[in-house]
C-alpha cells in the first residue's frame, strides 16, 4: 500500500511539472492548428480530395504546356471529330484520320487507318504560348507532326478546336475564379459581420437592413443586366475581373450574418469586458479577440462557397450572360453541349463537364473535412 501510494504521489508529482512546463518534462500543449490537422487527416476523402485538387490546380497551372494544340485554333478538317485512337504499333502513336463527306446524308464521316501511324513526340515543339503569361516557350508535353495531323484526346468541337486543350485552358479561369471570389467575399463578410455583432445598435441595424437589400436582388436578372451593358468586344481579363467583383459583391452577405450571430455571441464574455476595462478600442477588441474566435468558423463557411462560386461561373457562362468568347471556361465550352442532337451524336463535348463535378465533389468532401477539422467539439 505505501509503494503504490508513493508512486501515485511521484506520478501526480510528475504531471503538475508537466503542466508547469519544466525543460524535463515530455508533456506539453498541443497547439490548435495540429489538433486541426489531426482531427482532418482522419477524414481519408478529405484528404483524396485534396490530392485530386491540388493536381488539377498543377495542370491548370501548366496548361499550355499539357496542351499539344492551340485551344483557339479552328480546323475545319476536323469538325466534330472524335477522339484520336491510339496505337502501340511500332511506337506509341495515333492512327491517321482522314475526313470524308457522305453524299447521301450530306454529313462528315472520318475513317481511320491504323496500319501507318503517326508517331507521338514527348517534349516536342508546337504552337508558341508563355508559360504562366511570362514564359515564352513552344515546348509541348506530347505533340505530332502537324502537316501528317493532329491529336485530338477528347476529340473536337464543331469548329475543329481541340476539346482536350480548351478543357485544360477553361480550368484556368473556372478554378481560379471561385478561389477570388470567395477570397474577396470572406473579407467582405468577416469584417462587416463582426462590426455589426460588436456594435450592436443603430450601426447593427443600418448593416442589416443593407444586407436584406442585396440578399433580395434576384440574382440572374442581375447577371442579365451586366451582360446587356458590358461590351461584347470587352477583353477577356477585364470581363474576368467584373465577374469576380460582382459574385463577391452578392455571396458576402450569408457570411456576415453568421459571422453577426457568433460574435453576438462572444460579445458579452469575461474576457471581452476585461478587455474593455483595459482600456482596449472596439477596433482592437474587433481584431484580436473577436474576429480570431470566428476564424474557424469563417474558413468552413468559406471552404463551401468556393463550390458554389464555381458552379455559378459555370452556369452563367452556359446560359451566355458569364464568360463569352473569345475566352474559355467549363461554361463557355458547355454551350456546344446544349443541343440533345449534337450531344447524342458527339457525347465527348460533355467533358467539360465531368471537370465541373470532379471539382464540385472535391471542393464539397474538402469542405465537410475541414468543418469538422476546425469545430472544437468534435
Amino acid at each position: 500500500m505505501t509503494g503504490t501510494l508513493q508512486l501515485a504521489e511521484s506520478s501526480s508529482e510528475g504531471g503538475a511539472e508537466g503542466m508547469s512546463g519544466s525543460p524535463d518534462s515530455k508533456v506539453g500543449e498541443i497547439p490548435q492548428w495540429r489538433l486541426m490537422v489531426r482531427r482532418f487527416r482522419r477524414s481519408k476523402l478529405a484528404v483524396i480530395s485534396v490530392i485530386i485538387l491540388l493536381f488539377m490546380y498543377l495542370v491548370a497551372a501548366f496548361a499550355p504546356f499539357l496542351s499539344p494544340n492551340d485551344p483557339q485554333e479552328v480546323s475545319p478538317d476536323f469538325k466534330y471529330a472524335s477522339p484520336s485512337a491510339w496505337t502501340l504499333n511500332g511506337g506509341p502513336g495515333i492512327c491517321r484520320v482522314t475526313q470524308e463527306i457522305d453524299p447521301v446524308n450530306i454529313s462528315t464521316t472520318y475513317v481511320t487507318n491504323c496500319d501507318d501511324p503517326i508517331r507521338i513526340n514527348l517534349f516536342g515543339q508546337g504552337w508558341e504560348y508563355k508559360l504562366f503569361g511570362v514564359i515564352p516557350a513552344d515546348r509541348h508535353l506530347f505533340t505530332v507532326d502537324e502537316s501528317q495531323g493532329r491529336v485530338v484526346v477528347f476529340g473536337a468541337d464543331g469548329n475543329g478546336r481541340d476539346v482536350f486543350s480548351r478543357t485544360l485552358h477553361g480550368s484556368q479561369i473556372s478554378m481560379t475564379i471561385g478561389l477570388l471570389g470567395v477570397a474577396i467575399a470572406t473579407v467582405l463578410g468577416a469584417v462587416i459581420g463582426t462590426i455589426s455583432g460588436y456594435a450592436g445598435g443603430v450601426t447593427d441595424n443600418i448593416i442589416q437592413r443593407i444586407i436584406e437589400i442585396i440578399m433580395s436582388i434576384p440574382t440572374l436578372p442581375l447577371w442579365a443586366t451586366m451582360a446587356a451593358v458590358l461590351p461584347l468586344d470587352m477583353p477577356v481579363t477585364d470581363r474576368y475581373f467584373m465577374m469576380t467583383i460582382i459574385l463577391s459583391l452578392v455571396t458576402w452577405t450569408g457570411l456576415a450574418r453568421q459571422v453577426r450571430g457568433k460574435v453576438m455571441g462572444y460579445a458579452h464574455a469575461d474576457y471581452v469586458a476585461a478587455a474593455r476595462s483595459a482600456g482596449s478600442s472596439g477596433f482592437r477588441i474587433v481584431g484580436t479577440h473577436l474576429m480570431p474566435n470566428a476564424t474557424s468558423h469563417i474558413v468552413a463557411v468559406a471552404m463551401l462557397s468556393i463550390p458554389a462560386t464555381i458552379l455559378a461561373e459555370t452556369s452563367l457562362s452556359f446560359i451566355g450572360i458569364g464568360m463569352l468568347e473569345p475566352a474559355i471556361s467549363w461554361g463557355v465550352l458547355l454551350k456546344d453541349a446544349s443541343r440533345i442532337d449534337v450531344l447524342q451524336q458527339f457525347p465527348w463535348l460533355l467533358v467539360p463537364g465531368l471537370a465541373v463535378i470532379i471539382v464540385i465533389t472535391c471542393f464539397q468532401l474538402l469542405g465537410d473535412g475541414v468543418r469538422d477539422a476546425v469545430d472544437p467539439y468534435s
